[in-house]
């Protein structure tokens, strides 16, 4: 069976590429493209274009559609595609927990799949799995992402999925000296039940984050890099097929693969 695709945000830098990858890939159909600032009717091979979901969605009757907009947006669009029964495939962050909640609640009503990956990169996924293992032996935990310095939200969704994997094997603590001052505020980073997260943006960066666990005499560091864009799209192809098969949440790539 082809799927037929559609993708909101196709002008950004991973719209773009995943608009190739859906393209070239013989098991799905690009149906129509959604993007808020239409400059065309069209792109390529007559895919038409369209500033409103709805339209996008009776006039092309998408299977999957696969969101890359940006945080203000995502959650609209993810209730509008549900609402009509088209599996969303949602790579754009900073859904809050009663989104989620809601998103949740949908999909149980409509019995279809929905994904939300913080991160499409499967080298990413298994670094944020291997920090869940690492932290139960080696709980002080300070996690470092590095974006590039158009990226609107901080911390980025990987840092912040990365911190919830934590927490399911690490008791909350406080790190560092219990007498701990600030003199610059912020400089400690944001606080996780006693967790650090640090945000990095910086021209010539891509999608990159470390997670520093220190112990006695030790420090464990895991690392991740994605040095251009395509890192991600394994991950939206595995996704696009996977969400057709599902009839619930799937919050974050491991739920999948590993």
């Amino acid at each position: 069976m082809v799927i037929k695709v559609a993708i909101a945000g196709p002008r950004g830098k991973m719209g773009r590429e995943a608009v190739s990858t859906v393209i070239k890939n013989a098991e799905f159909l690009l149906v129509g493209l959604l993007d808020s600032k239409k400059q065309e009717e069209t792109l390529g091979d007559n895919i038409p274009i369209f500033t409103s979901l709805t339209e996008l969605i009776e006039e092309t009757a998408p299977d999957v559609l696969v969101d890359l907009t940006v945080p203000s947006a995502v959650y609209d669009h993810t209730i509008t595609a549900l609402e009509y029964g088209v599996r969303p495939v949602v790579g754009t962050t900073g859904f809050s927990d009663a989104q989620l909640d809601s998103i949740r609640n949908l999909v149980e009503e409509k019995q279809i799949g929905c994904i939300i990956a913080p991160n499409f990169s499967i080298g990413a996924v298994l670094m944020m799995k291997f920090a869940q293992t690492a932290a139960k032996y080696l709980p002080d935990v300070e996690i470092i992402e590095m974006h590039h310095d158009e990226k609107i939200d901080a911390p980025s969704g990987t840092a912040i999925k990365t911190a919830q994997m934590i927490q399911n094997t690490r008791t909350e603590a406080t790190q560092g000296h219990p007498q701990e001052e600030e003199i610059l505020p912020g400089a400690r980073g944001a606080n996780v039940e006693g967790m650090r997260i640090h945000s990095v943006r910086l021209p010539g960066l891509i999608a990159h984050q470390q997670v520093l666990l220190g112990g006695d005499g030790q420090l464990l560091t895991l690392r991740h890099d994605s040095f251009n864009r395509g890192s991600f799209m394994s991950g939206v192809v595995l996704s696009i097929k996977e969400v057709m098969c599902q009839n619930k949440l799937i919050y974050g790539l491991e739920e999948i693969i590993l």
